[in-house]
């Protein structure tokens, strides 16, 4: 059998990835659609609508600000899509839990990060939604997932609200990792690897075959993201 020559092996590195990119993106998370909304009644519908003085008269007559639609998602879900911050605020007051995950087990904070949602994300963190939740179904962070679309911003905010820098979910990557393997080594993944770096992630954590960081940035020949693990002291 012919050898698979160093080009072809990074090519195949590099499809895997795309192709692990889309899976991951067919599982990402589900904002309550328009037929959905429609459907809702009471507490969920003002929410959608971003009714704060809806949103405070229900819950002032007894309403229960944790009920659930039929993805399971909370009041506290819908506002963080429809970026309606005093709902969020409103419902935190009430006793809202900051912190429930939705059928596919995501938060509030996982939700804005995802969508590079950086007043979202701040609101979040302010109300008492965790940087440190285990969400997903990859058993990921919201730092994780951060890493991987390079969104740098939310990926500082996080790292500044104490998510785990080296957690590894359950496809074996940390956010480091997954900066390089499912990024395009652009400037927004080099930065978002030099924030993970200069915050102290482990640059030697490999993954499950064994491969460094650094291995896996000179396999996809991202020049500049190995140069910063290189300067950082990475093997």
């Amino acid at each position: 059998m012919t050898d698979i020559t160093p080009k072809r092996r990074a090519v195949a590195s590099i499809a895997a990835g795309l192709l692990l990119c889309c899976a991951l993106t067919v599982h990402a998370q589900r904002a309550p659609a328009p037929e959905e909304k429609l459907r809702y009644t009471g507490l969920l519908a003002a929410v959608a609508r971003g009714d704060t003085a809806q949103v405070k008269a229900l819950i002032a007559k007894g309403t229960r600000p944790n009920a659930r639609d039929g993805y399971d998602r909370t009041p506290l879900h819908v506002a963080a899509y429809g970026k309606h911050h005093e709902a969020m605020r409103v419902l935190a007051a009430a006793g809202a839990d900051v912190n429930a995950l939705e059928r596919d087990r995501y938060d509030i904070v996982t939700i804005a990060a995802v969508a590079n949602d950086l007043p979202t994300l701040k609101v979040a963190l302010e109300i008492g939604c965790s940087a440190k939740n285990i969400t997903s179904r990859y058993d990921g962070t919201a730092l994780i997932a951060a890493a991987h679309l390079g969104h740098a911003e939310v990926v500082r905010t996080l790292i500044k609200a104490g998510a785990p820098l080296d957690h590894v979910n359950n496809l074996g990557w940390t956010a480091l990792i997954e900066s390089i393997v499912l990024g395009d080594g652009g400037r927004r993944h080099l930065e978002t690897l030099q924030a993970l770096i200069d915050a102290g992630a482990n640059i030697n954590l490999a993954d499950r075959e064994r491969r460094t960081p650094l291995t896996l940035a000179r396999t996809r020949r991202y020049a500049n993201m190995v140069k910063a693990l290189e300067a950082a002291g990475a093997k």
